[in-house]
């Protein structure tokens, strides 16, 4: 895995899953992250080979529920992406895992409550010497990079100084989401302190923050120097973002994501939340089209929404 020169899509919750890494990858993107998947519930999976649709699925004991999906196509460009609090269980974890992936990455940055509550996410930042522990036990002990991502501290003095000591403990990257804690999206993300982290570090910093449009990529890289550039909300919402050619149509980017997520039989609830989080952007969900999606309760709804009935038929009957 090189992490220079490179677009990179952003781990999101509920919308990070094989159909939506996929099609950023096919729009431009060279590594993809994986939402967060907490250590807990991944070490409770086995590993299966899913033949009807060519998946690799790590699928929960007992339920059968499926908490990562993956395939040969992603192979060397995919991250998995942890949430965890403890080093024995994170590596026990990522062992489950490393064979499928291009690398593992430590969620060091979710402000959201329920990472947080449970000592993991933007808690870490507050726990340098957990940190320590975590990052140099994977790093002893895995054949694959091992990345992390922060946000920002109170001061840019303390986050560099953080960013000294991760850096110490042998990952090959690090991203950097320009914004605090404390700070909500609308806030605008702090290129300068990523900068001063860049100045600070040898390995490759990952910038992450305010990327809405293909030209940001450059922008972001010339004020921070940072090696890549990873995007979130702009990919989210038009996926296409990764193409230097420029945006395609939204409708377009949305009905292949649909199609994607039929070919790889995708979770309902996660397929439903994305098209919604694409849809607030650019339209309403109380128009016909987000009325429909609220309302689907499978793919095959979704199918018949967006005239992909002969993907969903063929993909069933083999």
């Amino acid at each position: 895995m090189d992490y220079h020169n490179k677009l990179v899509l952003a781990p999101m919750v509920r919308i990070g899953t094989l159909p939506f890494r996929l099609l950023a990858a096919e729009y431009g993107a060279d590594i993809t992250y994986g939402e967060e998947i907490i250590d807990h519930k991944l070490i409770k999976c086995e590993r299966r080979v899913n033949e009807q649709i060519g998946s690799i699925d790590f699928v929960e004991k007992g339920t059968g529920a499926v908490v990562f999906r993956t395939c040969d196509a992603e192979r060397d460009g995919v991250v998995f992406q942890m949430g965890t609090s403890d080093a024995v269980r994170a590596l026990t974890a990522a062992q489950i895992v490393c064979k499928d992936v291009a690398a593992v990455d430590i969620n060091m940055g979710c402000p959201r409550s329920f990472s947080v509550s449970g000592g993991m996410g933007a808690a870490l930042l507050a726990k340098p010497d957990l940190i320590h522990d975590i990052m140099t036990t994977l790093k002893r002990n895995m054949n694959i990079p091992v990345t992390c991502k922060i946000r920002l501290l109170k001061s840019s003095r303390d986050t560099v100084e953080l960013a000294r000591r991760i850096e110490k403990t042998g990952v090959s990257a690090l991203a950097v989401h320009g914004r605090r804690v404390a700070d909500r999206p609308r806030d605008p993300a702090k290129w300068s302190e990523i900068a001063d982290i860049v100045a600070s570090l040898s390995i490759p910093v990952i910038a992450n923050g305010d990327i809405f449009e293909y030209d940001d990529f450059q922008r972001i890289k010339v004020a921070t120097g940072a090696s890549s550039v990873m995007a979130a909300r702009g990919a989210l919402w038009n996926a296409s973002i990764f193409s230097p050619k420029g945006k395609l149509p939204w409708e377009d980017v949305k009905r292949e994501y649909v199609r994607k997520s039929i070919l790889w039989d995708n979770d309902i609830k996660s397929t439903k939340h994305t098209l919604k989080e694409m849809i607030m952007y650019y339209s309403s969900l109380e128009l016909p089209e987000g009325k429909a999606v609220i309302k689907s309760e499978s793919l095959e709804d979704l199918a018949r929404l967006y005239g992909e009935e002969k993907k969903c038929e063929f993909v069933y009957e083999n």
